[in-house]
């Protein structure tokens, strides 16, 4: 009994150390190197990232990709950024999100790069801090946010 408690604990010693080295190697920069940035690193990486630049095609390269594209380009530069999808009674409309150290969840809209701050009952477009000289108008559709889901 001596030999297999002995035995045991060393092979569980050895091997969680060589688990946890092969683990941190095939792990880099997914999960536990990921980190949460200062506003200001989030706002910076967001103008550093050219998703915006690209071309929204309907039913091809919508809010969806753009959000995927910009979490996706977050991690690779070690930043761990959320997937949000707003919902409306019929349809809904995909942004992104930072849980920065000095100022909490901050909202992004992905394809223009602009705040938001989505609240459950108000209609989206009223919820963007458009760039200044910018307005933003009353979309046809019924863009009211019944929820709001956050996949990090």
């Amino acid at each position: 009994q001596d030999g297999h408690d002995e035995g045991y604990d060393l092979g569980k010693a050895d091997g969680y150390e060589d688990g946890y080295e092969v683990g941190m190697e095939a792990g880099l920069g997914h999960g536990y190197t990921l980190r949460d940035p200062t506003y200001r690193e989030a706002v910076t990486f967001l103008r550093e990232d050219k998703t915006d630049k690209n071309k929204y095609v309907e039913d091809a390269y919508v809010c969806s990709h753009f959000a995927r594209d910009v979490c996706n380009n977050a991690e690779a530069e070690g930043l761990r950024c959320a997937f949000v999808e707003l919902r409306y009674s019929e349809g809904g409309h995909s942004i992104i999100a930072f849980d920065t150290i000095d100022e909490g969840l901050v909202y992004f809209d992905a394809i223009t790069d602009e705040r938001a701050k989505p609240v459950v009952g108000k209609r989206y477009y009223q919820c963007i801090e458009p760039r200044p000289g910018y307005y933003y108008e009353k979309p046809a559709h019924d863009d009211t946010i019944m929820d709001i889901l956050i996949i990090w």
